[in-house]
């Protein structure tokens, strides 16, 4: 059976901010059947993934393309392959049978051909709706929790900054801290955000960046003792403004630099000789550093939805022709928690 896979891609490549005239939506006729002799497999897309990351990706260059395969370049044109959920429609690899559901790297389509080596898995719900494993459950979740746990090492009572707090990962490490019985204190860009950190997840404060015109005085207001951990997703001046607050000792995980993504003049430049006095650790870091604890993030995090002790955010939007507005929408602050595409009716 051929079907026309209608397919989101690139007119040109992004640097800068993307707007709607950046992409375009295409259609390529498709079999529904796996070729002779190989392994591939061909999956209807359900869900797919929505991440910042992938603006990097689309520039013309970008250190980030040479750093891992799953950030290589996008190419004007192509398939723009994603995490998400699928159900398998035509299978020629054996780990794979027709109607099985499935997540891993599939594509800004209606359906993928998924080839071998590419990274694919049967999806076991484990109760839990099927967006879970791509946001609270998926990578957004595994970097919050590695992230937090194994590269801050942090201690009871310990006090907690987190910047784009009510974003996929942000939200996350602050459910995560408070229930390790860290004070943590998130920033966010409305006074919808802030409420949520405060009244629903459970952060002991938060507060709205727009409105500070001192950032650095803003977090003196907060941690009057000090920043002990700070988890950074924007870099730039947030980033400036922690690093004069922080303690010694101070640890600093860098999961993504967001307000530096499309403004090439943004660059975080905080005062090295607070790095050096307070012995400040900064480190970078991907999901996939964190693969060896999965098994522990998985029971960890599972528990703690079970028990009603953690909320999964999740920003889905319908409908595949909405993946170019669901991912402008990122840069502006529209989403609240995981944004997620969906795609089709199981």
């Amino acid at each position: 059976m051929e079907v026309s896979n209608r397919y989101i891609t690139i007119k040109t490549h992004v640097d800068g901010a993307p707007k709607e005239s950046h992409f375009e939506l295409k259609t390529a006729a498709l079999l529904l059947s796996a070729e002779p002799g190989s392994n591939d497999v061909i999956v209807k897309n359900l869900y797919v993934s929505i991440d910042p990351y992938q603006i990097n990706r689309m520039k013309t260059q970008s250190s980030s393309q040479k750093a891992i395969s799953f950030a290589v370049g996008i190419t004007p044109g192509e398939v723009i392959d994603a995490y998400g959920v699928g159900k398998v429609v035509a299978s020629g690899n054996p780990r794979f049978e027709k109607d099985d559901l499935v997540v891993g790297v599939i594509t800004w389509g209606e359906y993928s051909v998924v080839k071998e080596g590419t990274i694919l898995n049967k999806l076991d719900s484990m109760g839990f709706p099927e967006t879970y494993h791509l946001g609270v459950l998926g990578f957004s979740g595994l970097s919050a929790y590695g992230g937090f746990f194994e590269l801050c090492k942090p201690k009871k009572g310990e006090k907690v900054f987190v910047s784009a707090a009510s974003g996929s990962v942000g939200n996350l490490v602050g459910q995560f801290a408070k229930l390790f019985g860290c004070y943590v204190v998130g920033c966010a860009g409305s006074k919808q955000k802030v409420e949520l950190l405060k009244e629903k997840l459970g952060f002991d404060d938060a507060f709205n960046y727009k409105e500070e015109t001192d950032l650095k005085s803003a977090l003196k207001r907060y941690f009057p003792d000090g920043i002990d951990i700070y988890f950074d997703n924007v870099g730039a001046e947030m980033q400036e403004a922690a690093v004069a607050n922080m303690n010694a000792f101070g640890r600093v995980a860098v999961c993504g630099v967001m307000s530096e993504y499309t403004d090439a003049g943004k660059r975080a430049a905080p005062d090295m000789l607070d790095v050096v006095y307070k012995r400040i650790t900064i480190r970078g870091f991907l999901a996939a550093d964190f693969m060896n604890v999965f098994a522990d993030f998985i029971s960890t995090t599972s528990d703690h939805l079970r028990s009603g002790n953690m909320q999964a955010v999740e920003y889905i939007t319908p409908g595949l022709e909405n993946i170019p507005s669901a991912f402008i929408g990122l840069f502006r602050g529209d989403n609240i928690g995981k944004t997620i595409v969906k795609i089709a009716e199981e």
